[in-house]
């Protein structure tokens, strides 16, 4: 009744209130008698019309915007695909750029690019860029620890300063050599030469950061040692880039002393006024419920008038939002949660924008002919020459071996995005011309992409390849059970499922518990607190079962493949991982559309068109579970967690004689845990195999009365609700589904197998 009444009510004070305004509408047309009030003839139909106010609004400068943002985003994919070869994002997105620039695009489909880019829409693409820039430098600043910097300040110091010196003099040289040909014509040879050398100097923090911690290098003390140098780098290279800036902007030297003493002041002001102001306050409001609007404003307020005091003093808003970051709090759950804050919105929205903007400034076309491209090469080879055989020289002459000088070499000659913000500075200031500007952004794609190459070749030249796997975990001749876990609290679950089968062993069992996180979710400065908070409820829980573990922790861009390799490296007896689970799993669009999600995963159709995978292909996993199926070449659990906490009444359906590696665990768990197993005859399968039979009975002779074998008749709720895990193989799995038996929605935790490839 309650229900009618509302209805009523709504439809009547809608319909009500309409007629109101439809009366006032007829009165107010009265209103118009003795004016001058005419329509307007266009000669079009009111359908015309609407076509024409349509194509109006797609012509609007926030529409243009929007649709531009839509289709960098979408061309981020390119990102991904250089992320699953081990290349870093960066490079795949400064292609997508190019592609999407006058390089190809505008080359060969004109009319589609200016439609999509127009050039009057540039200015508000490049306005939106530099705002994801600040926001980028300024999380940058941040993930500085300088700490780190006044603990290892001397060896670093003395290679990160000769990284710095030394390609910037061989960028001065080859200034000398290019300025009388492609120097803009009102540019001074000084401004030039320091731009040049600056270029050549640089080096990318954050791509170093993550691919130190992808090959597993930041805990050791070479790793340390290239942070550092990076850190300092960093430092170095923007304060010049500032003088620098300063220097082009001025004119002369002379003049450029005004500048450099009031950047100066600027940053006496930060460090000594502003900063303990900000420290205090981050000190008081860490958390996330104290952190509110007005204190996070505040913050975001000292990031903005930074940027601004930077740009009105004359070296670039980049550096005082790299400067704010710089001073911020150092308590690190206060920078954690004030880098989520601002990362989404820099990293995956706008930065991708100065990708694009950059790659549409970029005219591969302009290199014409053999000359220019030598010059690149040139270009290439300098850069290269001053930064890794600079850095790696520095390196040896501090006391490093030549295996560990080459690989600092190597990683300091990654330029990144870092390259791309000096480059385009220079480009706006009209110190590099459009052929220039290519020739460099080429120079920074290809030293960036040579970095894992190189480190890869360096361990080759020197027979020690790293080890996926830790020393002491290669040399156990013991059962090893490899537990990786995404969530500390699943990963509880599948520790006690790997103590279940071992606990009993009296030492001749090893557990390894591995977590591995996404590169592009870590950040340097906190990763050692991750992985102490990513850990502590598996470490209490191994004490609580006294069971002693080993425990990996590594950043990874590609987390299916890295698990696989250190299952088969290790060697391990058995890999227990958890399933995952699709963002349509349950949902009514994965109901309707089924196989949607195989068009949405790039991976996944990536391998329908190599052959790898049947489009329509049932699979009862997702797809990082399938993954880890298909790589591994040893034997696989993946644990349905459903609350496991003890295996002390276990059930295996047996198919076929294929299931014959299930009574393996079965004994372990009767051996280890004094497991109840009941085995489930579907279909005979046992009564009709002597073989089968023969292997049961063999367990009963040596653990009388915990083996109980029942037909298919006996799955129930009420006999599933007694149990606290199944055991069953993948194939035997994919029956069960294929099968849709009624009883699956009422199992408990079960752990699906499969034998070692």
């Amino acid at each position: 009744m309650k229900k009618f009444k509302n209805s009523i009510f709504y439809i009547g004070i809608i319909g009500v209130f309409t007629a109101i305004m439809y009366w006032i509408v007829l009165l107010g047309g009265k209103l118009e008698t003795g004016r001058n009030i005419s329509e307007p003839d266009t000669g079009r139909t009111q359908w015309d019309e609407f076509v024409h106010a349509l194509l109006h609004n797609l012509q609007h400068p926030l529409a243009i915007l929007l649709a531009q943002i839509v289709i960098i985003l979408v061309v981020r994919i390119f990102g991904w695909i250089c992320n699953k070869i081990g290349q870093p994002t960066v490079i795949g997105e400064i292609l997508a750029g190019i592609i999407l620039g006058p390089s190809l695009l505008g080359l060969y489909h004109p009319e589609i690019s200016a439609v999509l880019f127009p050039k009057e829409s540039l200015g508000n693409l490049q306005f939106l860029s530099q705002i994801g820039l600040i926001l980028f430098m300024f999380v940058i600043g941040m993930e500085l620890d300088l700490k780190v910097l006044k603990n290892k300040a001397h060896d670093a110091v003395v290679i990160s300063h000769a990284s710095i010196i030394i390609p910037f003099t061989l960028g001065m040289g080859l200034a000398y050599y290019i300025y009388s040909s492609f120097a803009p014509s009102d540019v001074k040879f000084t401004s030039f030469a320091l731009f040049l050398g600056i270029a050549m100097s640089i080096t990318a923090f954050p791509v170093l950061a993550r691919i130190v911690q992808e090959r597993g290098l930041h805990k050791t003390r070479l790793g340390t040692i290239v942070i550092t140098c990076a850190a300092a780098d960093d430092i170095t290279a923007w304060c010049l880039l500032a003088a620098v800036i300063a220097i082009v902007k001025a004119g002369t030297f002379v003049s450029a002393l005004y500048i450099i003493g009031l950047s100066a002041v600027y940053v006496f002001i930060m460090i000594k006024i502003v900063r303990p102001f900000i420290v205090r306050i981050g000190n008081l409001y860490y958390t996330r419920e104290s952190l509110s609007k007005p204190i996070v404003a505040i913050f975001f307020l000292t990031l903005l008038l930074s940027a601004y005091a930077t740009e009105i003093i004359g070296i670039h808003a980049l550096f005082g939002a790299f400067m704010a970051g710089a001073i911020m709090p150092e308590n690190i759950k206060f920078r954690n949660i004030f880098i989520e804050k601002v990362e989404d919105v820099a990293v995956v929205l706008l930065l991708p924008l100065f990708f694009v903007f950059t790659g549409l400034r970029t005219e591969i076309g302009l290199l014409n002919d053999s000359y220019l491209w030598k010059i690149t090469g040139l270009i290439v080879a300098v850069a290269v020459a001053g930064k890794f055989i600079g850095s790696a020289l520095a390196a040896k002459f501090v006391g490093q071996n030549w295996k560990e000088s080459l690989i600092i070499g190597a990683l300091m000659n990654t330029r990144g995005l870092m390259e791309l913000v000096v480059l385009n500075i220079g480009y706006d200031l009209g110190v590099l011309t459009p052929e220039i500007f290519a020739m460099m952004v080429i120079m920074a794609l290809v030293t960036t992409f040579m970095t894992g190459p190189a480190l890869d070749l360096i361990n080759v030249v020197f027979k020690s390849k790293e080890d996926a796997i830790p020393a002491e975990i290669s040399q156990i001749n013991k059962f090893k059970i490899l537990v990786s876990f995404g969530n500390p609290e699943r990963g509880k679950s599948l520790l006690k499922l790997a103590n279940s089968l071992i606990k009993k062993m009296n030492g001749n069992a090893a557990v390894t518990a591995m977590h591995l996180v996404p590169t592009n979710e870590m950040h340097f400065y906190n990763i050692e607190q991750y992985e102490k908070e990513s850990f502590a409820p598996i470490i209490q829980e191994s004490e609580n079962l006294k069971q002693k573990i080993t425990t990996m922790f590594k950043a990874s861009n590609d987390i299916d493949s890295e698990i696989t390799e250190v299952a088969n490296k290790g060697e391990y007896d058995l890999l227990i991982v958890g399933v995952g689970q699709s963002i349509f799993e349950g949902s009514l669009l994965g109901k309707i559309l089924g196989f949607t999600t195989r068009f949405i995963n790039p991976e996944k159709l990536l391998n329908q068109v190599t052959g790898r995978e049947s489009l329509f292909e049932n699979t009862p996993f997702d797809d990082r579970t399938q993954n880890i199926l298909h790589k591994s070449k040893v034997p696989v659990g993946v644990l349905i967690d459903n609350n496991f906490t003890s295996a002390d009444q276990v059930f295996i359906p047996v198919f076929s004689e294929n299931d014959t590696f299930l009574i393996q665990l079965a004994q372990k768990l009767i051996h280890n845990s004094g497991s109840q197993i009941t085995f489930i005859d579907i279909s005979g399968n046992i009564k009709n195999n002597p073989g089968l039979k023969e292997k049961i009975r063999a367990i009963e002779q040596t653990a009388p009365n915990h083996i109980t074998i029942q037909n298919e008749n006996i799955i129930n709720k009420d006999f599933l609700a007694g149990q606290n895990l199944m055991l069953v193989s993948v194939e035997s799995w994919k029956k069960l589904i294929d099968a849709n038996i009624p009883w699956l929605p009422d199992i408990p935790s079960t752990l699906i197998l499969k034998e070692n490839s």
